[in-house]
């Protein structure tokens, strides 16, 4: 019995033992195919939410997202994201892109071994063995070889062109045209006796034009060298040049040109070719001082008629003589060789890296030719073939010109854009909701700069900036700015406005335009960027000034392929700027910041004591007073013997003439000088700016008597003054000027 009981208890116990692991045993399966099924379930949810993005990320229109949005969420959850989603796809199609730098922003330039710290360009590989740039293509190095570049660049498309007046299309004028008729023209020089080679100099007297382009081509088919005459040299010193170039011929524009060259009668003058027609008068006043006027026409079409062999430049030969105003005495002429300025316009060309000009841009030409900046950017547009258009001569219908022509390039001063920066400061005045529209697209836009973005497509440029833009033509990609200081506000609001590259140079006449200039992707206002390809720049002490290069600071010293050969029959003050080892000495006072691009802090020259041991800059208290929007130019003389400095102070006429017509005041412009309350608003005007800058307070604004000829004079030159900085010594008069002196 008890061994019974006892064999059925582990009988019983077995079959318990093999029913638990029987249940655990299927426990264990279940949970094996419940992994198994939701990792399957995971890895269909993984593919249809990938195919899902995939098919948002490939949604063409709004209509493609509604429907998505029906599909996940019904069409109350359609309904509430539309909005989000018309919003998302906005950002998605026109979300910025930051521009790639073209060099290290944080070390733009290479510093040189050795003591004096020179600093080179980080763009031209061959730069630290201490080579320079001096082309980029083996078959162009001369302006004469560029031209011809540009017409196998542009298949022979638009170069040159105009408008015929207010309201006009622009026309256009060919390459292969502009070429011939440049031989024809050149040939036609021949003819009228000029002998081909480097010791001929043909003067231009003319604003931008055509012509003037023409008649530089012509000069470089036969090697001669062209000398620029400009109204702001004045009229003696133009006398000065034809006679100290011995120039036979003068290609002026017009009449009023022809006479002021007549007036002064320079020995050596034989013919004027006159691109516009002259009166009967002029013709009569020029056969009594012996001197024949010819229609520009006419010398081209004789020279079509016989046709004379080319005698092409070579690099190192003379290209221009431009003549530099200076404080005192006569302009000193720079002489510039073809490979000057084809090492300058191509350094520029790839320092500009992908904005770089190409055979499809559209330049606006209205800065003088007669300055290297203009001649510059043409020419280097002209080598791959762009096209130039050139404003109608009244910088007052700049605007409708530049909606005319919709320019993609354009070379600019800072004088232009301070005024479009006051332009949109006094539109913003007058209402709150403007100004804090205004504010806030200037920050959003600045962000974005900050991070390298440049665009025109944003909401604030529909919404603030559309205007601004559009009254530039409305397709600008990129401006070179230089010739003066520009302040750092107006440059950033430039960029943000504009929506384009803006890039900011610093250069000299001597050294063919451009010496640094800032990069792509650097919108850090404030410094001009780091040397060019074609020299190199080094600081040297200022002692008398407390500057020392160990410091980084001191004058700006520059040598290389850019550098001119010297002033033209003037030994003397060529050694004074250019030293043994050929390091052109500027004059201007710089500082390295950490990055390695240069920043201008100072002037070596101009500066004098008054009779207090105070050290006066003349051309940094003009900077600030230059800036009110009722004055055209300043200059400001000191003398030791005096405590205090006087200020020759010229009226903006359009501005004056617009704030009396505002506030009922009647009369001329002479008249309107010598208004009380026209004195009182130009002078507080100025204080503001002052005050801005810690200037101490100007006397009192004094009418002065005007010459005879000075309404005439300043309305001939006010296109020009406009459009650069005034040199010290030479400011011309519009209408009434007035005097004040600045008391220190």
């Amino acid at each position: 019995m008890g061994s019974g009981k006892f064999g059925f208890q582990v009988k019983k116990d077995k079959v318990n033992m093999v029913a638990t692991k029987t249940e655990f045993s299927v426990k264990e399966k279940c949970q094996k195919i419940q992994k198994k099924l939701k990792k399957t379930e995971n890895k269909k949810t993984e593919k249809n939410t990938r195919e899902k993005t995939i098919w948002w990320n490939q949604c063409n229109s709004l209509s493609e997202i509604d429907q998505y949005l029906w599909m996940v969420g019904g069409s109350a959850g359609a309904l509430a994201l539309t909005g989000v989603a018309a919003a998302s796809a906005f950002y998605l199609s026109t979300r910025p892109k930051p521009e790639k730098p073209l060099v290290t922003l944080h070390e733009q330039s290479l510093l040189e071994t050795g003591p004096e710290m020179v600093r080179v360009s980080k763009f031209y590989k061959e730069a630290k063995n201490g080579r320079y740039l001096r082309y980029l293509h083996e078959d162009t190095r001369t302006l004469y070889e560029t031209f011809r570049r540009g017409v196998k660049e542009s298949n022979n498309g638009n170069c040159l062109g105009w408008r015929e007046g207010p309201n006009k299309p622009y026309v256009w004028q060919t390459y292969n045209e502009t070429l011939l008729r440049a031989k024809n023209f050149g040939s036609g020089l021949i003819c009228q006796g000029l002998v081909p080679g480097q010791n001929t100099f043909v003067g231009i007297y003319s604003q931008n034009c055509p012509e003037w382009v023409m008649t530089e081509q012509a000069a470089y088919c036969y090697s001669m060298v062209i000398v620029p005459l400009y109204d702001t040299l004045g009229a003696n010193a133009c006398a000065f040049i034809v006679n100290q170039t011995e120039m036979s011929v003068v290609i002026c524009e017009d009449d009023k040109k022809a006479n002021l060259l007549l007036d002064q009668s320079p020995r050596c003058l034989r013919k004027l070719i006159t691109i516009k027609e002259v009166s009967p008068s002029t013709h009569q006043r020029a056969r009594s001082r012996g001197v024949e006027i010819l229609k520009f026409s006419d010398v081209e079409i004789q020279g079509a008629q016989k046709d004379h062999p080319c005698l092409p430049p070579k690099p190192e030969s003379l290209c221009t003589i431009c003549y530099t105003s200076g404080t005192t005495g006569m302009p000193k002429g720079v002489m510039l060789t073809h490979e000057n300025v084809v090492a300058s316009m191509c350094s520029v060309i790839m320092q500009l890296g992908e904005h770089r000009p190409m055979k499809h841009d559209v330049m606006i030409s209205f800065l003088p030719l007669a300055h290297m900046l203009e001649r510059c950017c043409e020419n280097a547009l002209y080598m791959v073939g762009g096209a130039v258009g050139f404003y109608s001569g009244d910088i007052r219908r700049l605007g409708d010109d530049l909606i005319a022509l919709k320019p993609t390039m354009m070379p600019a001063v800072p004088r232009l854009l301070n005024r479009l920066y006051d332009k949109a400061q006094s539109e913003i005045s007058s209402s709150k909701i403007k100004k804090l529209l205004f504010n806030m697209a200037l920050s959003a836009k600045e962000s974005e700069l900050k991070r390298g973005i440049v665009r025109s497509d944003s909401v604030w440029d529909k919404l603030v900036f559309r205007k601004v833009r559009e009254g530039m033509g409305g397709r600008l990609r990129i401006m070179v700015v230089g010739s003066a200081p520009l302040a750092g506000n107006v440059l950033t609001f430039a960029r943000c406005a504009l929506g384009c590259l803006i890039v900011e140079g610093y250069g000299q006449t001597e050294c063919t335009a451009p010496v640094t200039l800032t990069v792509q992707g650097d919108h850090v206002p404030e410094h001009v960027g780091p040397p060019v390809a074609c020299c190199k720049v080094k600081l040297v002490d200022v002692p008398e000034m407390e500057y020392y290069a160990s410091q980084g600071q001191g004058e700006v010293c520059v040598q290389g392929a850019n550098v001119f050969k010297g002033y033209f029959k003037e030994p003397d003050k060529t050694r004074e700027v250019i030293d043994h080892d050929g390091w052109h000495h500027t004059g201007d006072v710089g500082k390295w910041l950490p990055n390695g691009t240069l920043k201008i802090i100072d002037r070596r020259k101009h500066i004098f004591k008054l009779s207090q041991g105070e050290y006066i800059v003349p051309e940094k208290i003009e900077n600030i007073y230059i800036r009110s929007q009722y004055v055209e130019q300043v200059f400001v003389h000191g003398e030791s013997l005096k405590s205090c400095v006087v200020a020759v102070v010229v009226p903006d006429v359009d501005v004056v003439k617009c704030w009396a017509l505002e506030n009922g005041i009647k009369g001329t412009f002479s008249a309107l000088c010598e208004d009380e309350r026209v004195k009182k608003i130009i002078l507080d005007d100025m204080l503001q700016w002052g005050r801005q800058r810690h200037l101490p307070a100007p006397g009192p604004l004094l009418s002065t008597k005007r010459s005879p000829h000075a309404h005439n004079e300043g309305e001939t030159a006010r296109n020009q003054e406009l459009l650069q900085t005034p040199n010290r010594g030479h400011v011309q008069t519009a209408g009434i000027t007035a005097s004040h002196a600045l008391c220190r």
